[in-house]
């Protein structure tokens, strides 16, 4: 059958339905909507479509419904690879059912969030997962102007801005810090990366939990200290030079605590003898070094799926009983400590 084009060469919805023998509309439906086409018609439709190599306009669709099939994701960084879980949760929840995942990066800015936001408003996108839960006051007139669904899912906000799938930094770390105290040791050191808000919330739930076994909320016992291996690194120089009483170390990361582990192998520093070391996220790295590190193990990949569900609930307009999940956590206890 000869296709008619466009002046300029473009394969046209109508030459789609042509090919399929259905209507425009069922075409329509078939890529917007597959799930209300019966299996042959839409069969037809997408050899159609990959016979002609038609280019679904999907702008075009959300101008005439004011949302795009794309659900954005911001995350602080590109090169973590803790966040790779939760992008696959999210992904295996939207790709089924004919959604795509546009991920950018924050790098823990607030005013490069707010860039990324409204890049992604601009764009008409269909829902928004922020890792962040840290934003400026023009992202968040931005996010409740645009009546655009949002769940946050790297901590629980004060002041959320609309829907919540996360765990609590700050218990979580209080739990690992009460746990290394059960265990009898006395001198506990927490690092966590500089300018960080979760670190932030970590550090908190370390003092808290000192409190809670009457010891001093002391700040000295905590160290900022840069992204990588080269963070552990800092974390031992900086207990060799302040804290040598230290007995173990608390890192609010995984890649911290195996850089603190190899420096320690440097040094001749028994683990956990010498220190014990725990750690957060509980990432497959744990299991390989040696000694394994007890870690505080996140549900990431449950808290993208459920993040994603929660977006295409408040899409669909299904009933949604309720907006805020705590999904916690768990402590892996291993010869570390």
């Amino acid at each position: 059958m000869p296709v008619s084009k466009k002046p300029n060469g473009t394969i046209r919805m109508r030459d789609v339905a042509e090919r399929a023998q259905v209507s425009r509309m069922t075409v329509s439906r078939a890529l917007n909507r597959p799930e209300t086409v019966n299996e042959v018609l839409r069969n037809r439709v997408l050899e159609a479509v990959q016979d002609l190599g038609y280019v679904h306009n999907h702008l075009a669709r959300s101008l005439s419904s004011r949302r795009s099939n794309v659900i954005g994701l911001v995350l602080p960084s590109l090169e973590n690879s803790i966040f790779s879980q939760t992008v696959k949760g999210i992904s295996d929840v939207l790709r089924p059912l004919g959604y795509h995942l546009m991920v950018a990066e924050s790098s823990d800015d607030p005013e490069d969030e707010e860039r990324v936001i409204a890049a992604f408003l601009a764009q008409r996108v269909g829902g928004l997962i922020l890792h962040s839960t840290n934003h400026s006051a023009n992202a968040v007139r931005m996010l409740k102007a645009s009546d655009t669904p949002v769940v946050e899912n790297g901590d629980f906000p004060v002041d959320p801005v609309d829907m919540v799938v996360s765990y609590s930094n700050r218990a979580a770390a209080k739990a690992m810090t009460l746990h290394l105290a059960r265990l009898g040791y006395k001198r506990i050191v927490f690092a966590g990366l500089a300018a960080n808000p979760r670190a932030s919330q970590r550090q908190l739930g370390f003092l808290d939990a000192l409190a809670e076994i009457g010891q001093k909320q002391d700040t000295k016992l905590s160290v900022a200290v840069s992204r990588g291996f080269g963070g552990g690194t800092e974390a031992i120089s900086f207990i060799d030079a302040n804290i040598p009483d230290a007995d173990a170390l608390f890192c609010a990361g995984d890649v911290l605590a195996v850089g603190a582990l190899f420096e320690c192998d440097r040094r001749g520093w028994a683990v956990p003898d010498r220190l014990a070391i725990a750690s957060f996220d509980d990432l497959d790295l744990m299991r390989h070094v040696s000694p394994a590190l007890t870690s505080l193990r996140l549900p990431r990949y449950e808290i993208g799926r459920r993040s994603a569900q929660m977006i295409l609930d408040r899409i669909e307009e299904r009933t949604m009983p309720v907006t805020t999940v705590d999904l916690g956590f768990e402590i892996v206890q291993r010869a570390s400590s």
